[in-house]
């Protein structure tokens, strides 16, 4: 098992929006950096631990904690 960080904007999508959505799961989309990518890809597992950062805000920093619960899919918005 490993350890992530992922960030996210609240504006998008906040630890709050996320334990509201069903399943309170949510496709992370819109990955441009190739070494991000690459680790998404190749090296995340389901099980691994995800800690949910939010950036961009008034008290950026680490907002809660989640788990990885598919493997990666190409991203539907890529073109």
């Amino acid at each position: 098992m490993r350890y992530w960080l992922m960030k996210s904007e609240p504006s998008d999508v906040s630890i709050d929006d996320l334990a509201s959505f069903p399943n309170q799961s949510v496709a992370w989309y819109g990955i441009r950096n190739y070494q991000a990518r690459n680790f998404m890809r190749d090296q995340m597992q389901v099980g691994d631990k995800v800690l949910f950062y939010h950036s961009s805000c008034a008290e950026p920093g680490i907002a809660g904690l989640a788990e990885v619960s598919v493997l990666a899919y190409p991203d539907a918005f890529q073109f």
